[in-house]
């Protein structure tokens, strides 16, 4: 009398081959979070709380502010920064909610569009801001 086990169920789709970029994903994950942490933190405390606060926050201090390369680079960083870090998140849940093959392509399709026209356009608002508006 021997016992006999039956084979386990082998996986809808074969493990994907990958190579380090899931290990780059996650990586950049944790340095990108600590550095939005830190420049969010200080945007907020630079526009909510330093020098009376949202009442002196009108066109002509974002004009001022974007006059100066450090500020526009701060802005930069996290406009890039966020939308790669929240583009990258999306993407790991897309690839482990959507079950069809044909979904998943569509949805991270619609993912990178929005994720590239947004960082298009924030960055051209960045660099073309300005501050003369003629009638």
């Amino acid at each position: 009398m021997s016992l006999a086990l039956d084979k386990p169920r082998s996986p809808r789709r074969p493990a994907a081959r990958r190579g380090n970029g899931e290990l780059y994903s996650w990586l950049f994950m944790r340095l990108s979070g600590l550095l939005l942490v830190i420049l969010v933190l200080g945007h907020l405390f630079i526009m909510n709380i330093l020098d009376g606060g949202i009442h002196r926050i009108n066109f002509g201090f974002v004009a001022g502010r974007w006059a100066s390369p450090f500020w526009q680079f701060w802005d930069l960083a996290m406009l890039w920064l966020a939308q790669i870090h929240g583009g990258n998140g999306v993407r790991t849940i897309i690839n482990d909610y959507a079950r069809k093959d044909a979904t998943r392509f569509w949805l991270k399709m619609l993912l990178y569009v929005s994720m590239v026209l947004i960082i298009a356009l924030g960055t051209f608002v960045i660099f073309t801001f300005d501050p003369n508006i003629s009638n």
